[in-house]
């Protein structure tokens, strides 16, 4: 990386190093695990110490999510091993960060006012009012039984839809918010609700961080986490709020710096943040070639996408099929370093469906294409497919070149 070496950090962007849009993609890159050998003998609690937060989500095509987090990392790990990491009750637990999160252990105190903030609202987002017995009733059940699912407390939903939640659900998602109780196991995809003083570690458990505390940490973590950060970047990875990023600023001990090529044309580079370690060392080492979850925290701020790699990308789960441009749960390509393709898959038994598949350059590379046939190939073993096959493609010329690299 062509930086020189870096300055005591500064208040102002007036002292700022000036990146290259290259040098801040690669100090991501490093910073997000995907250029250079990660850890793996740290395996899955490893990405998730160095990530921060594994975003939690329901779809399930290739695989779930928080599954293919760490697949992206560390190759094709075992997929138990992956659960047992999450859920093993010693490493993680559930809470809302940047959405619905495994977070590792140690980030407990640092939600502190997160967890004061839902309790002084007195409710979760958007309503859900519940009494406060059936919020007793939930902890006396859980303090005299042990950890419970919803559903063994009483039920999780009423007769309706999914969303129709039951006033035992509301009543333990509200304890959970509020960090009466936590979720540090799921049996299945059942969140186990148990007490916190039970589930979490006394070092942590026991650490009363103030608010201004919790949120300096959190900006600290978060570039460290992102590498290379605008002020709004910082505000997406745990969702904070400008004013509580801007506060901690100053004191959060974080390298301004100004990338070219970030800002609109013509306005010059544009003012950001780095952690001091991401600019120690020039990044190097292997890049990844892979598929990523659009819920990956490389790609899951879509302006951030756009910006570091010139990626427009937006989930089309719900956008109405006829609506979608690129597809259901659509995973970018990863190879050297930049994101140069897209494939929505799917299974059918044990063949891997590249329901369609589309490369960003129109004059598509026989290195692009032969790291799309390894994404593909590596995706199909791991989930115990030994086909893939190819629906729609584009552009369509290049079918036969990577129908013959498929095999």
């Amino acid at each position: 990386m062509s930086t020189p070496a870096v300055p005591a950090p500064a208040r102002s962007t007036g002292s700022a190093l000036t990146l290259t849009s290259d040098d801040a993609r690669r100090v991501v890159l490093r910073a997000q695990g995907v250029l250079g050998v990660p850890e793996r003998r740290a395996g899955v609690a490893g990405v998730l110490d160095r990530l921060g937060a594994v975003q939690l989500d329901t779809i399930s095509t290739l695989a779930r999510s928080h599954e293919l987090v760490p697949y992206a990392r560390l190759g094709a790990i075992g997929r138990s091993a992956i659960e047992d990491a999450y859920w093993s009750g010693d490493d993680a637990f559930e809470y809302w960060s940047h959405a619905a999160c495994v977070l590792p252990m140690s980030a407990w105190p640092h939600f502190a006012f997160r967890r004061r903030h839902y309790r002084k609202r007195g409710r979760l987002w958007g309503g859900h009012p519940v009494s406060d017995e059936a919020h007793a009733t939930v902890l006396d059940r859980l303090r005299a039984e042990g950890p419970l699912t919803a559903t063994e407390l009483g039920g999780a939903k009423n007769k309706g839809e999914w969303w129709d939640w039951s006033d035992t659900k509301i009543a333990v998602e509200r304890a959970l918010a509020f960090g009466d109780v936590v979720c540090v196991r799921r049996r299945g995809w059942k969140r186990v609700y148990d007490l916190p003083e039970r589930a979490i570690p006394a070092q942590h458990f026991e650490t009363d961080a103030g608010d201004d505390a919790c949120v300096r940490e959190l900006v600290v973590l978060a570039a460290r986490q992102l590498g290379v950060a605008t002020t709004a970047d910082l505000v997406d990875q745990y969702r904070l709020t400008r004013a509580q990023v801007e506060e901690a600023l100053p004191d959060a001990g974080l390298v301004p710096v100004a990338v070219e090529g970030w800002g609109p044309a013509g306005d010059g580079p544009l003012p950001a943040w780095a952690h001091p370690d991401a600019l120690a060392t020039p990044p190097k080492g292997r890049h990844r070639t892979t598929l990523l979850s659009p819920f990956d925290s490389l790609v899951w701020d879509r302006p951030r996408t756009a910006r570091v790699f010139g990626f427009t990308h937006r989930l089309e789960a719900y956008v109405p099929k006829a609506r979608r441009e690129h597809g259901y749960f659509v995973m970018p390509l990863l190879a050297g370093g930049r994101l140069i393709g897209r494939v929505d898959p799917a299974r059918e038994g044990r063949t891997l469906v590249a329901r369609q598949l589309s490369f960003e350059s129109p004059r598509v590379s026989e290195k692009a294409l032969d790291a799309m046939a390894a994404a593909l190939r590596e995706a199909a073993a791991w989930v115990g497919c030994d086909s893939v096959r190819l629906e729609k493609v584009a552009p369509e010329t290049v079918r036969p070149r990577l129908a013959a690299l498929l095999g």
